[in-house]
């Protein structure tokens, strides 16, 4: 398969994107006809049943354990501590493997009222698992552990670090991570699928971004929604992702916003740093011990608990997991909740202003217009053309990174986020990174009569 990309841009503006259109195929003589699959020979029956609209028709969850398939990664570590039978796997915050939200924000579900009627979905996704961001913690900790190795003598639980090396890559999406957006496509197939009306040969658009795990997980996302041939149904509209802030981008807010990047922003960074101060000062000593020569530090800690969360969507197994109590581990989620509250959502003196250029498409898609004039991080030369920013989809797929959801999400004013997260003590608290990072925001209903 070949794919031809477009570049749009304007002319003396600092705006543009790709269009990534797949219908373009070319085969090659070289390539014998069994080993084509683009061919359809012999296809046997091909016939598709109805869309599902399990949103629509589901009655309400029931009570009980659904059947859970195998997984590839390993999580049945003992923790110690562990007398609440948790998951430490669902305590990483914005590292966590994709599951559930087990709470619904303390809203229940009910079926649809009789006569309702679900029209349109508007879904933000993040991206899936993946490798570290470059220059992060983690590889830090790997090149100290290089650079000290033969000169300390690890004991005890910290013994592997003596041939411990660092294997991670970097920020692309992990194996892992692209099975995640499949089965999320997958979902919202049978959760929406029948919204999707293609009988008059339109294909729908959906947006990502130029980087690379976010143009991936878009791509696996749309394979598990509509299957390989994915192309026949949608066109991937790839947004320019450029750390210069050159380019007006909605999914990337915070390239548009040059506060988001200084110290006036980093007050959940430096939460986290305080809170780690304190919620890890057991494990440094306990592990501090265990390796004379190494200077394990607080940053330490804390960058071992990231390398868990790390390795295991990379190898399937870490470690490092272990290495730190039940307790400790409720630390590490708490110390991402205040990070994310203070860098990108109410906390954040930037957190409303990096996620209003998308709240103003969403209310441009509910009131079926174009943008044409600058507002937030819109992207104009897209934003005022039906071709790339269709008005009347009554399903719209986006893909965006974590924090700038979250800034989002703080632009859309839900305040029962809002609450104050301290950086001394954990309290009881709504923000919980790791059940809102890959939240689908928001679906919108048509009630065709009154009743509530």
């Amino acid at each position: 398969m070949v794919y031809r990309s477009f570049l749009l841009s304007a002319a003396a503006s600092l705006v543009g994107a790709l269009v990534v259109d797949s219908r373009q195929r070319t085969s090659t003589s070289e390539v014998p006809d069994y080993f084509n699959t683009d061919l359809a020979y012999f296809p046997g029956p091909t016939a598709t049943g109805s869309a599902p609209f399990l949103a629509q028709t589901n009655p309400a969850p029931f009570p009980g354990t659904s059947y859970i398939p195998n997984s590839p990664l390993e999580t049945q570590i003992p923790i110690a501590g562990n007398s609440k039978n948790g998951n430490i796997f669902q305590l990483h915050g914005h590292l966590s493997h994709y599951f559930p939200n087990p709470d619904g924000f303390g809203v229940d579900e009910y079926p649809l009222p009789a006569g309702a009627e679900i029209v349109g979905l508007n879904m933000l996704s993040r991206h899936g698992a993946r490798y570290p961001t470059i220059g992060s913690g983690v590889y830090d900790f790997g090149q100290k552990v290089k650079n000290l190795t033969g000169m300390f003598n690890a004991t005890g639980q910290l013994d592997f670090l003596n041939t411990w090396r660092y294997k991670l890559g970097a920020e692309i999406l992990v194996p892992v991570g692209k099975q995640e957006l499949f089965d999320s496509g997958t979902l919202h197939y049978y959760m929406y699928g029948h919204l999707v009306n293609n009988t008059d040969g339109n294909k729908i658009i959906a947006r990502t971004t130029t980087q690379n795990r976010m143009t991936q997980s878009a791509e696996y996302f749309l394979a598990g929604f509509f299957g390989l041939d994915w192309t026949l149904n949608a066109t991937l509209e790839r947004i320019i992702e450029g750390w210069t802030g050159s380019w007006n981008n909605s999914l990337a807010g915070y390239d548009n916003c040059n506060n988001s990047k200084t110290g006036v922003s980093f007050g959940g960074a430096d939460a986290t740093k305080k809170w780690a101060e304190i919620y890890l000062a057991n494990a440094t000593e306990r592990l501090h011990a265990l390796i004379p020569g190494f200077n394990w530090t607080v940053t330490d800690s804390y960058n071992a608990q990231s390398l868990c969360a790390y390795e295991t969507v990379a190898f399937g197994y870490s470690v490092f997991c272990d290495l730190f109590t039940y307790e400790e581990w409720e630390g590490y989620e708490y110390s991402v909740d205040i990070g994310f509250a203070g860098n990108d959502a109410f906390q954040s003196p930037t957190g409303r202003a990096v996620g209003i250029g998308y709240v103003q498409e969403v209310l441009a898609r509910l009131k079926h217009h174009t943008i044409d004039g600058p507002t937030g991080q819109i992207n104009v030369t897209l934003d005022n053309n039906t071709v790339t920013f269709p008005t009347n989809q009554s399903i719209y797929l986006d893909f965006s990174h974590d924090t700038n959801i979250m800034s989002i999400l703080t632009a859309f004013g839900f305040t029962q986020f809002a609450e104050f997260l301290p950086p001394d003590k954990m309290i009881p608290h709504e923000l919980v990174v790791s059940h809102m990072a890959s939240l689908p925001e928001p679906s919108y209903h048509k009630q065709t009569h009154s009743q509530h």
